[in-house]
């Protein structure tokens, strides 16, 4: 019997628990899971980083930390985390992020904004260039970046991915260090932000970075909150270099009720729902990679805490 922990929070428990039960059961897995386990039994943990668990040093026995969000910030760096972690990389995940993106980035395109504001009885015309000549840059092209890019390529966007390394996506330009972000920005009518959260990441996109842009440029933002400097960006927008912003994800959430985004006129407010974790797909994500473990397989999506994710 394998004993597995699920330290997430309790309301998650009545959703996560029949399709973990259903995902172990389908992959020929004996498992024992349970919201609470003496500390010296538990094989595998469930982790959601917003948990009461922040200790793991009385769970000697355990052989991974499977998280249940993609981002890992808020627990790579947890000293008392030796076991494998590994970041959730979800189908379902990845498929609403897809959406998510698309949907913002044809809003931009087509000048959704701009025939909402102008219904006042006047007949205005304002035509869109086709998406071949609409530059998007995508900044962070890891599972979900290369996803939204190789989709925003397919209807004809020319798709720019910028990240740390050097990486090859197919029908994607790609490029990287500090030289690659100013090319990346600088053609970019519309970005979108799908970076990590790391020390080199924070602030990414700063005043100076911002000034790069061509001018009445985009942004799209459904990564992590503290990748833009939000002074800067208030400010890009007073002055028309940047168009219109939609943010999903912000330094403090939910977004307290004062904070200068909810009323400025060219920015959109989502409440973090770009991508989420869906359990059923998640469940299976996760049964999968206990069943590497006890295969002696490697895991899946281990994280590089080197580097933070």
């Amino acid at each position: 019997m394998i004993n597995v922990l699920f330290a997430a929070r309790a309301e998650r428990w009545n959703t996560y628990a029949p399709e973990l039960t259903r995902a172990f059961a389908a992959a020929g897995l004996k498992v024992d899971l349970q919201q609470e386990f003496a500390p010296d039994v538990v094989d595998y943990i469930i982790y959601a980083p917003n948990s009461d668990l922040q200790d793991f040093t009385p769970y000697r026995r355990c052989k991974a930390v499977l998280n249940l969000w993609a981002g890992v910030e808020a627990i790579v760096t947890n000293p008392t985390l030796t076991q494998p972690l590994t970041r959730m990389v979800d189908h379902g995940l990845t498929q609403g992020m897809v959406e998510w993106v698309t949907g913002h980035v044809l809003r931009y395109h087509i000048g959704i904004d701009h025939n909402l504001e102008h219904q006042k009885g006047k007949w205005q015309r304002k035509l869109p260039p086709l998406s071949r000549d609409r530059p998007v840059t995508i900044l962070g092209i890891g599972a979900l970046g290369s996803a939204c890019a190789t989709t925003l390529a397919s209807l004809g966007f020319p798709v720019t991915g910028w990240s740390r390394s050097p990486k090859e996506i197919n029908g994607i330009t790609c490029l990287s260090g500090d030289a690659g972000l100013k090319q990346a920005l600088e053609t970019a009518q519309i970005v979108v932000t799908l970076l990590p959260l790391t020390s080199g990441t924070e602030n990414l996109l700063n005043a100076e970075r911002l000034s790069w842009l061509p001018h009445a440029a985009c942004l799209i933002n459904p990564g992590r909150g503290p990748l833009i400097d939000d002074d800067a960006l208030l400010a890009a927008l007073d002055s028309g270099q940047i168009a219109r912003a939609t943010l999903d994800v912000f330094r403090v959430e939910p977004l307290p009720a004062d904070h200068p985004y909810w009323w400025h006129p060219r920015v959109t407010v989502t409440p973090h729902i770009a991508a989420d974790t869906r359990p059923a797909t998640a469940a299976e994500v996760i049964a999968d990679n206990v069943s590497r473990s006890e295969r002696g397989v490697p895991l899946r999506y281990l994280v590089d805490r080197s580097v933070g994710y």
